[in-house]
């Protein structure tokens, strides 16, 4: 069995074992965008050299465990670097509508070049901060992988969250003391514990919604 042969199948495993049903085109794609990756990060330093042997359960798989708790429509992906988890996300949902942004130039051309490479016509990549993110639009669910605390998370994207919004931020231990200093006008909806396929770690899915975003 080839190495392309034995990781599509520890992919649909992975995926499987998530509870997500994925067409085998989609399933090229994340073959192919973790390809991408791996070419691309010895230039362009978009994930650490001892990650790369691990793109599957530790980027792949671990941006897709949060799929099953993402509200139908738009989704913001904030801190987005090399398109995770916005870029896995879009695969394997094709009727949402991903926008992504990075203040790092080299990673947006990146996601940029996934999406021409892949077709991908449900992908927005913008570059700059999302404090400066001019941009009007209320989106369902706001992401953040590795993006700051939660309470700068929160506080970063209240623009472009409603009262419907989903924040769903995605953290390793459980973050007690970020929660704690949650600020009051933010409600706690849920922590889950993540199980991700093949990744030996703590992970934890962090969702809240603003009730009134623009009110204190």
């Amino acid at each position: 069995m080839s190495s392309n042969q034995s990781e599509r199948i520890k992919l649909e495993s992975g995926l499987d074992r998530l509870g997500l049903e994925v067409p085998s085109a989609a399933i090229d794609d994340l073959l192919a965008y973790m390809a991408l990756l791996k070419e691309w990060s010895g230039t362009y330093d978009l994930i650490a050299p001892r990650e790369r042997d691990f793109l599957l359960a530790r980027h792949v798989l671990d941006s897709l465990s949060i799929a099953p708790w993402l509200q139908p429509g738009s989704l913001l992906d904030v801190g987005s670097g090399a398109g995770l988890p916005g870029l896995p996300l879009a695969i394997v949902r094709p009727d949402m509508q991903v926008t992504m942004i990075d203040s790092a130039g080299k990673k947006i051309r990146f996601i940029r070049h996934v999406g021409r490479t892949l077709k991908l016509a449900n992908i927005r990549p913008l570059h700059g901060r999302i404090e400066e993110m001019t941009e009007d639009g209320i989106f369902a669910n706001i992401t953040s992988r590795a993006f700051a605390s939660l309470q700068a998370f929160v506080a970063a994207v209240r623009p472009f969250a409603d009262e419907t919004t989903r924040l769903l931020a995605m953290k390793g231990a459980y973050p007690e003391k970020e929660l704690a200093d949650l600020p009051a006008w933010t409600h706690l909806e849920a922590v889950e514990k993540l199980t991700v396929p093949y990744l030996h770690a703590e992970r934890h899915l962090v969702m809240m919604s603003l009730p009134n975003p623009l009110n204190e």
